[in-house]
């Protein structure tokens, strides 16, 4: 059973271990060179596990010790994971001691994942996005330890790696896109999204159109499962 899901899981996580192995490398490099040794992004790495969190605790170890600040500062961060996990409260049922990994590894990635894969009939699901979940972990941690501790011997401009995160969210969307006949849920986060964007700005808008996303959804849901237009 596990060695099944595992073999279903690897394909869908190649993607992901090309973004994080580089962003890894990135963060590694940086606490590296912010004065860190190798083992402040491993443990980080390990026991956090989100990569924006990550990169914003390099400033915050480095300045002054406000604890609500950096709360505060992760709470706004990470505030889209409750979204998250409203939309996989049915997936995570019967997964039993599986669910605590499950909730804590929960990044953008394995949400993706686990909630658009077409999971084989003969492949336990609990199993599945735990393995998915698990190996996402595993790239983003081994990528911070290689940065970390060979930080000071690689020279190069770094600028530019995180769009390898963007580049494949564009992937996914298309991959939806082409899967799905109707796309008036794909059209109906962009136009929020856009329109969230020009009223709150580039620094404020993600907060926003992911409320509005989920209020409309939440009204049109009905519609849109039946046949996949609002009206």
């Amino acid at each position: 059973m596990k060695r099944k899901a595992f073999k279903a899981v690897f394909p869908y996580t190649i993607p992901i271990f090309a973004g994080f192995w580089f962003l890894g490398l990135t963060y590694g490099i940086y606490m590296n060179v912010s004065g860190f040794s190798f083992w402040y992004p491993m443990l980080m790495s390990l026991t956090i596990f989100a990569g924006s969190a990550e990169f914003i605790a390099v400033n915050l170890l480095l300045g002054a010790f406000n604890p609500i600040q950096a709360l505060a500062m992760t709470l706004m961060i990470n505030a889209r994971h409750l979204f998250y996990g409203i939309s996989m409260l049915d997936k995570y049922k019967g997964t039993g001691w599986k669910k605590i990994y499950l909730i804590f590894g929960m990044c953008d990635e394995s949400f993706s994942i686990n909630y658009t894969a077409e999971i084989p009939e003969d492949v336990d699901q609990g199993w599945f996005m735990f393995f998915v979940t698990l190996l996402n972990h595993c790239y983003w941690f081994f990528g911070a330890t290689l940065g970390g501790i060979f930080g000071s011997l690689i020279h190069f401009n770094t600028e530019g790696l995180d769009f390898v995160m963007t580049a494949m969210f564009v992937v996914i969307f298309m991959e939806q896109w082409l899967k799905d006949k109707k796309h008036t849920s794909a059209l109906l986060g962009l136009g929020l999204s856009v329109l969230c964007l020009i009223s709150f700005g580039p620094d404020q808008f993600i907060i926003p159109a992911m409320i509005a996303i989920l209020c409309m959804l939440t009204i049109f849901r009905k519609n849109l499962e039946k046949g996949g237009n609002i009206v």
